[in-house]
């Protein structure tokens, strides 16, 4: 038998985002974060992800931590390794639409406070929706642009679209493509598929990251390598399975000695699992890491339905004290898919269906009650799906308003300046304004608490200059 050339795949690991976003709410502090850094910028991974997706909402609202202030700190403790972030397109980091002059400005500030590789999706697979921050991310010298592809099942996607969809996307000027598997629907053979044709359609390296929901995330990561994935996105261990990533020592061991041995050393991925495992012992002890995450759930494949839109439609279903209907709503989700277009559920198309479905389910009589959301997207604010809509459930919305069909971002003006002088008042820095455009209410009470800080720091140094204290 021939010799298989050595292609060692490369790691993207994810504890310092999508994994502790997965399982624990975005919960980590930067100051659990810190102390490992040295170490793992030992390792040699291709990147470590660790900042964009929930993690600016979270460090704001719930630890009152400053996200720029975070990823200088990374940027100080990585001296060696790249900083990889998810970025929702048009929505940046938020959950509508943004201007142009908004998107391009927090892709550049983002590069100049420490960002290497920007990983740019859309929920609805628009590319229109990718331009502006591909465009921006290209601008700057020193940024990698990935574009992902957001993978997901209906009569549409056939390996046809997903080929042609890469091939624009390399067009459009992407250093490398990734395929973001988010519900974890991705079967074995079917990533040997998926990734054997699109190598055929493009040049640019392949990233693969999953979900272990279904249980399948291992298997398919093997099964991608062999077919010519570059890099795999995974978790160190005390944060990997459940509804996070594969584990990374997991595939390394599995690689070992192979064409594609990753070269990584295990006894240093070692070291780094036992630094996190405490910290997934306090989340478990918090109630925060709920044991139901990490078992396997294989009921994603029969509803598509991410991980982390389970939790919330438990959690709705629990306000309501209707936990009986759970049954019921994860049936109706893929009949609201169906109706807005088949668009594959991801942040937010994910929440927008779930909550639609919620309330169907709830109100006893199907679109009785429409969340702003539901309409935005039969309006056509969020993009094109790949199928149209149902027309009597989009005229049951809509009404008689007219959806637009261009790209949403066409009919926003800019609108920086406007947020500029919203900001005035608190502004300590640049980014305080890209802050602000993304979550005014949640930005202005964490400006804030930032102002009550610091004038409780002010104070204690007067009493302290004043001699109220031992030096």
């Amino acid at each position: 038998m021939a010799e298989i050339k050595k292609k060692p795949v490369q790691i993207v690991e994810t504890v310092l985002r999508d994994a502790h976003q997965s399982l624990v709410a975005t919960r980590m502090t930067t100051e659990q974060m810190l102390p490992i850094i040295d170490k793992m910028d030992k390792v040699g991974y291709r990147a470590v992800e660790c900042w964009g997706g929930a993690t600016f909402d979270a460090s704001l609202r719930f630890l009152h931590e400053d996200p720029w202030e975070r990823l200088r700190k990374f940027k100080d403790g990585f001296k060696n390794t790249k900083l990889q972030m998810l970025f929702r397109g048009q929505n940046i980091l938020g959950y509508n639409h943004y201007a142009d002059d908004v998107v391009e400005y927090f892709v550049q500030k983002s590069v100049a406070n420490g960002i290497d590789i920007i990983r740019i999706f859309d929920a609805l697979n628009d590319i229109r929706n990718l331009k502006t921050a591909v465009n921006a991310a290209n601008k700057e010298k020193n940024a990698e642009v990935q574009i992902a592809l957001c993978y997901t099942l209906g009569d549409a996607y056939t390996l046809d679209y997903w080929k042609d969809i890469a091939k624009r996307i390399e067009d459009m000027g992407a250093d490398s493509l990734c395929v973001k598997d988010m519900a974890g629907l991705l079967t074995p053979y079917a990533a040997q598929e998926l990734i054997g044709s699109l190598k055929e359609s493009t040049k640019l390296p392949i990233e693969l990251h999953t979900h272990y929901t279904a249980g399948l995330a291992s298997m398919s990561l093997l099964k991608a390598v062999e077919s010519g994935c570059d890099i795999i996105d995974t978790a160190i261990s005390p944060f990997a399975l459940g509804t996070s990533q594969p584990a990374t020592e997991v595939m390394v061991e599995t690689f070992k000695g192979t064409p594609y041995d990753t070269g990584l050393d295990i006894n240093l991925l070692s070291e780094i699992a036992d630094y996190f495992r405490p910290i997934r012992e306090e989340f478990l002890k918090s109630g925060l890491l709920n044991p139901k995450v990490l078992g396997v759930n294989i009921n994603t494949l029969k509803y598509q339905v991410p991980g982390g839109m389970l939790s919330n439609l438990i959690n709705q279903l629990k306000e309501a004290g209707k936990e009986d209907k759970y049954r019921e709503v994860l049936e109706e989700i893929p009949r609201v898919r169906k109706d807005f277009g088949e668009p594959p559920l991801v942040t937010p198309s994910s929440q927008i269906v779930g909550t639609q479905a919620v309330m169907n389910v709830l109100s006893g009589e199907r679109y009785k009650i429409v969340p702003k959301e539901s309409k935005k997207i039969m309006l056509g604010e969020f993009g094109q799906t790949i199928k149209p809509f149902n027309k009597e459930v989009q005229k049951k919305i809509i009404g008689d308003e007219k959806p637009i069909t261009c790209r949403p971002a066409d009919l926003i003006p800019p609108q920086l300046p406007e947020f500029e002088k919203k900001v005035a008042k608190w502004k300590e820095q640049d980014e305080d304004v890209l802050t602000y455009a993304l979550f005014p209410k949640v930005a202005e009470e964490f400006f804030e608490y930032r102002a009550a800080q610091k004038t409780k720091v002010d104070m204690t140094k007067a009493d302290k200059d004043a001699g109220a204290y031992p030096v």
